[in-house]
């Protein structure tokens, strides 16, 4: 076991195993490819120049193209790796779409919700001015706008499949809740189907139907002095069910959720017919009447700067961030260890000369650290291995939620990473008409290359002062502050590799960027 798992760790610079390390469930190169390798749409580029954007000596930083604007003038920026794999592995996409009401038993997983062309650039810039006047309800339509960042691992074909297919599964779990969301006194129904007036309870309102015959037997009980066997006076216990209080923020927050899991399902469907390859992280913003949703999944990162403020709008997932809901799961289903593995941590490996001795040790239900008197069973690899950057699930992965990896397994062994993986996203949300946002508020959104090298304050003081010296009436200022970031994080290409000083190492790896103008959000029709 040793052995395999030293060849396992050898093998994983930059956190993930070469492609060769799947194996089964319909990944051959002998499958056709679902989506051919490309970069994103909006950039717009030739076959040549995505064959010239994949120099890893060079590293052109590739920026949108003049005629090309994202909605609210966002700005966007990518690189490509300095050799650690063939081709760019993480992927954008950026669109304003469309979310119809239908029948929520009609929902097909891929078809296309996205405005036309002409009509998302229409009018105000970018078309922002579109999604402000339908969020409010034409037609029984909603308009959202989309950024996602998907970082690729052990192959380009989750991430790329994902950056075509996940906003269009988001407005599949939105249609069924389009009602209520454009409607803000609207509660919304337990049951789809149901009728508004059907739960006027939930407005202080009698409820209907059986719930309101349960009021009327407790009424007259309590006018004929209590129930059977009671003491009179007495009112007996409610026996009516009462329900929650759902937000309308909530059924977003679900629709998303939702909607990265059947992304993550559909990824798993297809990758018996086509060659999907690899897995990936991801980062999503969804700007929804009024408010900003951040689902993420992964190790990407995204924080507003308000004011020279610095919000974090996403947390990392990683081995250490996530070590109590996977030794939890490894405690509770230790076949998927493979009795190779242990789900307890230790400050280092156990050797066997200390059983019977006691070392330091921690579980799911502990923060901290205690002794525990050292077992054969100890003896095992640990679930998670190193730390910071180098930390490894099953010594083969260095993020623990994503979408695909569904036949990832421990190097020469038949223990899947896949259960310790979970597609669900955390979401949070900011309001954007809590504030009033100048030119210069901004979110930004970064794959991992980006964070690697800078840190939260490195990056908000770099846009600010980029920003700063700006004119701010031109829309091309964010992507300019896009590429100047991409290229602080990069470095410059010297005899020792790609620096930001002389003591300080630029990424290596793919690093995607987007900063998005906050203030386009605050104009209402």
């Amino acid at each position: 076991m040793l052995t395999r798992v030293k060849s396992a760790v050898a093998s994983f610079m930059g956190g993930v195993m070469a492609a060769g390390g799947h194996s089964g469930g319909g990944g051959g190169s002998e499958l056709p490819l679902r989506f051919p390798y490309m970069r994103p749409e909006f950039l717009g580029l030739s076959a040549d120049e995505i064959e010239c954007s994949a120099d890893h000596a060079a590293r052109p930083i590739l920026i949108l193209k003049e005629t090309k604007r994202l909605p609210w003038a966002t700005g966007y920026a990518e690189v490509i790796n300095a050799g650690k794999s063939a081709l760019n592995e993480d992927q954008a996409c950026c669109e304003v779409v469309m979310a119809r009401r239908r029948p929520v038993s009609y929902c097909p997983p891929s078809t296309p919700s996205k405005t036309p062309t002409a009509k998302r650039r229409s009018s105000l810039p970018n078309g922002e001015g579109l999604g402000l006047r339908m969020e409010h309800g034409m037609l029984g339509e909603l308009v959202f706008h989309y950024w996602a960042l998907f970082d690729g691992h052990a192959g380009s074909g989750a991430a790329v499949m994902a950056s075509r297919l996940l906003q269009h599964h988001i407005v599949c779990q939105l249609q069924a809740v389009v009602e209520v969301l454009r409607n803000p006194a609207f509660c919304p129904p337990t049951v789809l189907g149901e009728e508004p007036d059907d739960h006027p309870h939930l407005q202080g309102a009698t409820p209907p139907g059986p719930h309101r015959a349960a009021l009327t037997r407790a009424a007259s009980l309590r006018g004929s002095g209590g129930a059977p066997g009671s003491p009179c006076g007495t009112p007996p216990p409610p026996r009516f069910f009462m329900e929650k209080r759902v937000q309308h923020e909530s059924l977003v927050i679900g629709a998303i959720e939702n909607a990265f899991k059947e992304m993550d399902a559909q990824i798993e469907r297809e990758k018996q017919v086509y060659n999907i390859t690899g897995g990936c992280t991801a980062l999503t913003v969804v700007y929804l009447l009024g408010k900003l949703y951040v689902g993420n999944a992964g190790d990407s990162r995204s924080i507003i700067i308000r004011n020279s403020e610095i919000i974090p709008m996403s947390a990392e997932f990683t081995p250490e961030s996530e070590r109590q809901r996977l030794q939890f799961l490894g405690f509770m289903q230790p076949h998927l260890l493979g009795n190779e593995f242990t789900h307890l941590e230790f400050p280092r490996r156990v050797q066997r000369k200390e059983v019977g001795k006691r070392m330091l040790y921690r579980d799911f239900t502990m923060s901290g650290w205690a002794y525990k008197t050292v077992e054969d069973e100890d003896l095992k690899f640990p679930l998670i291995f190193g730390e910071g950057k180098k930390a490894r699930v099953l010594a083969t992965i260095g993020v623990t939620r994503g979408l695909g990896d569904h036949d990832l397994k421990v190097h020469d062994s038949n223990i899947y990473i896949k259960p310790f993986m979970s597609c669900c996203p955390e979401v949070k949300v900011y309001n954007l008409t809590q504030y009033e946002h100048g030119a210069d508020d901004v979110l930004v959104m970064g794959t991992d290359g980006l964070w690697d090298v800078l840190s939260n304050q490195e990056v908000a003081e770099a846009v600010t002062s980029f920003l700063a010296n700006c004119d701010p009436d031109d829309l091309h200022r964010y992507t300019m502050a896009a590429q100047d970031l991409v290229m602080r994080a990069r470095g410059v290409l010297r005899d020792r590799g790609w620096r930001i000083t002389n003591e300080r190492l630029g990424s290596g790896d793919d690093i995607s960027v987007f900063i998005i103008p906050l203030m386009y959000g605050n104009r209402q029709p």
